[in-house]
């Protein structure tokens, strides 16, 4: 339970990242969802970049 956290980051760059590159369809009729959507490629690996570096810097106990 302690990586709660990072887990939930990883699937939302997981998710972010699928959506950013087509995998996942988002709704492309609104202007500014569609570019939303194109900054995801971006995001989605950020967020995943800064959940594997919170796992890593995390405490043992």
């Amino acid at each position: 339970m302690a990586y709660v956290d990072q887990i939930i980051m990883l699937c939302a760059g997981l998710w972010m990242t699928a959506a950013g590159f087509g995998y996942v369809q988002t709704n492309t009729q609104v202007p500014w969802l569609a570019q939303l959507t194109r900054h995801f490629r971006w995001m989605g690996p950020l967020l995943i970049a800064i959940a594997i570096v919170l796992l890593l810097a995390a405490p043992t106990t």
